[in-house]
């Protein structure tokens, strides 16, 4: 039988092991998930005109891919902060002012179409890759120019504070093709600028060039024309150095990644018909398809 004095020493080393375990079972919340907590509210940035990714439809409500995919990822905060209801603000972002209102915590997840870099993860933190995609150019059929180095000379349009922008330009410099550059605000402005005219190309993602394409008045009037420029993984960020919230994140995309659920939510912007009746028409890549597969971690 055990002595009283070796009975009291166990009982006390297992309580102190209690005491020492309880904060990993009751951690305090920290970061983006104490600021939804305690405010009951998420703000999503969203883009107004990143078809089908983010977009504005005739209501002038945000929706599409990133959208449907964030709205997941509310549903996980919900369930891990055990919230019956939860605020979903929503707030316009752009190219350029995507990243400062993530920094300055004016949203909580930007759903968009934004290219994971080395760069930007200084910056920011990216969820796991939910599409790829690379530069290509938008032009009108009547223009003749197949690839950029049909260019030289003419005047190419650009969307500001895209990573498209610099690998445009970086190729004019480095080939000697003297390309002219108009700056636009969104791809909305960029794809009118070539409707117009004014431009003779536009330099953007592919997969945004064929929806905005879809969209205009005229769609056989345009084509993407070349070989992909550059390598663009597209991700949700959420702020830097919050692994906590992260870790919530990663988990509702692995769920719908594991669960083949994002297969449905691919085709619907894709594949079906958008909800103004346009097309897409952009099976999912072998690459994105293996991406998924391999993101789809284990709980």
């Amino acid at each position: 039988m055990f002595k009283a004095s070796t009975i009291g020493k166990l009982t006390a080393g297992l309580i102190a092991a209690t005491l020492l375990s309880a904060p990993a079972v009751a951690q305090e919340l920290t970061g983006t998930l104490k600021k939804i907590k305690d405010s009951g509210t998420i703000t999503l940035g969203h883009r107004e005109s990143s078809v089908p990714f983010s977009y504005l439809d005739e209501k002038q409500q945000p929706i599409g891919y990133s959208m449907d995919l964030c709205a997941a990822i509310v549903e996980e905060v919900k369930k891990e902060l055990m919230l019956p209801t939860l605020t979903v603000k929503m707030n316009p972002v752009t190219s350029q002012t995507r990243i400062p209102l993530m920094s300055n915590g004016t949203i909580d997840l930007e759903c968009g179409s934004t290219t994971n870099n080395l760069t930007r993860q200084k910056q920011v933190s990216f969820a796991p890759v939910t599409f790829v995609t690379g530069t290509k150019l938008l032009v009108k059929k009547s223009s003749k120019i197949k690839s950029y180095k049909d260019l030289k000379n003419k005047t190419v349009v650009v969307t500001q504070g895209t990573t498209n922008e610099r690998t445009i330009k970086a190729l004019s410099d480095k080939e000697n093709l003297n390309i002219k550059f108009l700056n636009a605000k969104d791809h909305a402005e960029s794809f009118l600028t070539v409707e117009s005219g004014r431009a003779a190309a536009f330099s953007m993602d592919d997969v945004l060039l064929y929806g905005l394409m879809a969209k205009a008045k005229k769609p056989k009037d345009f084509e993407v024309v070349g070989n992909y420029l550059s390598y663009d993984p597209y991700g949700i960020m959420f702020r830097k150095n919050d692994d906590d919230f992260g870790v919530v994140v990663r988990r509702a995309l692995a769920k719908l990644m594991a669960s083949g659920e994002i297969n449905k939510i691919y085709d619907k912007w894709f594949i079906g018909k958008l909800p103004s009746g346009e097309t897409i028409g952009m099976p999912m890549s072998p690459l994105l398809k293996n991406g998924f597969e391999l993101q789809a971690l284990p709980e």
